[in-house]
Formats: structure tokens, sequence, C-alpha cells
């Protein structure tokens, strides 16, 4: 609303209002905005759920086998994120573009399904939440709207192509033709984006096309439901998630700053996405927003994010990667979110199958870090497993902390490398 204004003022040569036409600042807009909101809110917010005895349920237990102690601390945190994010988009976003209503979309369907989840939970007293079926059936409605929407909308299109040239002492950019495309950023090589319509020459120049974007659409079903999912199971110590996708995020405004600038585009060799940088403000409020909720949420936590967050997170970063054509970018930079799925399906086809032997004690993957290996074998004495970490030590709260830690780390080490890519190709 406040771009309308100032846009507005400018064309009354009202002084200084043309500085909302800067991404940059915008983007900082939104960070500062939405800290300010995810604090201010979040206490407020907090103080309600106590009042109303808003607690997760299953933390109650008497019995803890990490013994954490973590009682009687709020859950639904996601709707602070979710505030925190709506707030500056509104405020200093372009409304009118198909990628912040697309932005603006994920956040509520997954919110709602989130929320959904967690009120379930915690009124209901229904630890299992939602049934399975129904989280996936929102991550494939949304995985529909978005790839759909990519495919068909007038205001989507790329130029695969950047070259800036200096002529006569100007800079000028030469773009490629503006198209509907399926090709998407292959890591490390240079000059080779690979086009899902390659995969389907065999049906011949005509259905290779219409097959390579019902492909499209289904992988965007498929990241979306990965890695929401990925940050759910990743959704299980103070701060990690939201540290984590922070992190990731960071990066994303990287991409998405590359993306959206034909000369930046052009010095990495990537596609040049014309509107995508209001990407680059609704990830602005993004990390914002998952910073000021660490506020709360970090060690000890006054406030858990719940399904409501955790899924709304993982949905922004799969839906923001796919819209700039990042989409084989994520299971390295959301390395931490992939190895969280592996650990927790090996843990799961153990149970299923009575196996002799797994790869990890428990997952997901940060619970086979805070479970020792002699409580491990007292609890599956027949059963052998790849890593055995420390034997005696890792219950404790404080280790907690550590794995949380360590973690930011690696994922830090991914988005880094994540970015050296473009380099190195």
């Amino acid at each position: 609303m406040l771009y309308y204004l100032f846009n507005y003022l400018q064309k009354c040569n009202f002084p200084g209002a043309g500085v909302f036409n800067y991404v940059t600042f915008r983007a900082a807009m939104a960070v500062i905005l939405a800290l300010i909101v995810s604090v201010w809110f979040g206490s407020y917010f907090i103080n309600l759920l106590k009042r109303k005895k808003v607690v997760e349920s299953q933390r109650d237990a008497s019995i803890d086998p990490y013994n954490t102690k973590k009682v009687g601390v709020p859950t639904m945190g996601g709707v602070i994120i979710i505030t925190a994010i709506l707030v500056p988009v509104l405020l200093v976003g372009k409304l009118h573009s198909v990628y912040t209503l697309l932005m603006i979309a994920t956040t509520l369907i997954l919110g709602i399904l989130g929320f959904a989840d967690d009120y379930i939970k915690t009124f209901k007293k229904k630890k299992d939440g939602l049934k399975p079926k129904v989280k996936l059936g929102g991550q494939i409605l949304l995985g529909l709207i978005v790839g759909l929407t990519l495919r068909f909308s007038p205001a989507v299109h790329i130029n695969e192509t950047v070259q800036v040239k200096i002529e006569d002492n100007k800079e000028i950019v030469v773009k490629s033709p503006d198209v509907k495309s399926t090709r998407t950023t292959i890591p490390f090589l240079k000059n080779h984006n690979l086009n899902y319509a390659d995969l389907f020459k065999w049906a011949g120049p005509k259905w290779m096309y219409y097959l390579a974007w019902i492909f499209f659409v289904l992988l965007t079903v498929f990241v979306v439901a990965a890695v929401s999912n990925g940050s759910n199971l990743n959704d299980g110590m103070d701060g990690m998630a939201s540290g984590n996708s922070a992190i990731i995020g960071i990066a994303l405004v990287a991409l998405a700053y590359i993306s959206s600038n034909a000369v930046t585009a052009s010095h990495f060799n990537l596609m040049f996405i014309p509107g995508s940088e209001e990407l680059v403000v609704f990830l602005a409020a993004f990390v914002g927003a998952l910073i000021g909720f660490l506020w709360f949420n970090s060690f000890p936590a006054q406030i858990f994010m719940g399904d409501t967050g955790s899924l709304t997170i993982g949905g922004i970063i799969a839906v923001s990667a796919i819209i700039m054509h990042k989409e084989l970018l994520l299971p390295l930079l959301c390395g931490v979110f992939l190895f969280e799925i592996l650990s927790d399906l090996d843990v799961k086809v153990f149970l299923k199958r009575g196996k002799k032997h797994r790869i990890w004690k428990k997952g997901p993957l940060h619970d086979h870090f805070r479970t020792s290996y002699s409580s491990f074998k007292e609890k599956y004495p027949n059963t052998t497993v790849t890593f055995k970490g420390h034997g005696e030590g890792y219950n404790t709260v404080h280790h907690e902390v550590k794995i949380t830690i360590r973690f930011w780390i690696v994922t830090i080490l991914l988005a880094a490398f994540t970015l050296i890519t473009f380099k190195i190709r």
C-alpha cells in the first residue's frame, strides 16, 4: 500500500517519494518492519496463548525421552511468523505482481493447513493432528496452483539469455525474447540449463512441449510437498527450523536479486526473470520474520512455531525457488531438510519391516544426535546401526543447544556453497 502511495506522490513531484522504486530500499524496509512486527506482536501473542492455556499437549507428557522439561510452552507460534511476513509485504510490496500473489497464496494456504493441524492437536487433544492425506492434499493443491499459474499466466515469462554490451560508453542490455520456458538452472554447469522438454524428445516437437509442462507441474507438487515436510521434520528443537530457514532465506534473497536484475543475471550467466524483484521484498520479510521469531524461539523457547509455521516456511522456500527456476538447487541449499527426511524414512522402514540394521539411531536426524548409543541398544538390543555416535551424555538439554548451532553452521556452509556454484561452473 505504501508503494502505491509513494508512487502517486512521486507523480506529484513530492521530494524523496521515488525511493520506493528501489527494490533494495523496499527489501530493507521489509526486514525492519518484519522484525518490529514479530517482536511486538510476538510478545502480545505469547501472553494471549498463556492466558488461554494454548500449549502443545504432547510436550506435557510425564515421560520425556530427552529430559527437556518443556512443559506449558505455547504453540501455534507460526501465526507470529505469518503476520510478520504479510504486514511488510502488504505495506511495501507490489500487490499486483503475480509473484507477490503466489507467495501470499502459499503463505495463507499452508498457514491455514498447519493451523488446522495445530488446532486439532491442541484443542481436540489428538496427538496425530490432521490426517496425512489431508496435509498432502493441501500441498498438492498448492503445487497445482503454483505450477498452473506459472504455465498459463500472461504475466509470467523469462529471458533465457541476457548480455550486457558497452557501446559509446553506454551499457546496453541485450535480451533474448520473452518466453514461457521449462528451463531450469543446473549447478556447476556454465551455459547449460536443463530444459525439461529435452526429456521428451521421443514424443516429437509438438508433444514434447506439452509433456514438459505436465512434468514441470508435477515436479512443482513434489518439491512443495518435500520441502514443506522437510521443514516440518526439522522443527524439533528450540530455534532449529527458524534458524536454518532464515539462513536459507538469505541465500534465496541473493538468488532472487541476481535473477531479477538483467546486469547481474548476465554476469552470472543466469536466466533473467522480469518482475521477480518482488521475491526479494517478500523473502526479505521472510528472513526478518524468522529472525524476529528467534527472539522468542531460541533456547529456552517461549513459544513453538507448530505446523502453522513449519509447513508455511517450507512452502515459501519451495515456491520461491520454483519461481526463480532454481528448484534443482534445493537438495544442496536445503540439505539439512533432505537428511531429516531420509533419516525419518530410514527409521520408519526399519520399524515397519523389522530390519536388523538401520543407518541412524533415531529419526529425524536431529534426534539421532541427541540419542545415546547405550539407550538405543537398550531399546533395540538385537539391532545394529551404521552411525553409532557417542555412548553417553547426549540426553541433556544443553546438548540440544549445541546440536542446533551445529545445524545452523552446516546450513551456512550449504548456502554459501550453493551461491559459489554460480562462479565455479
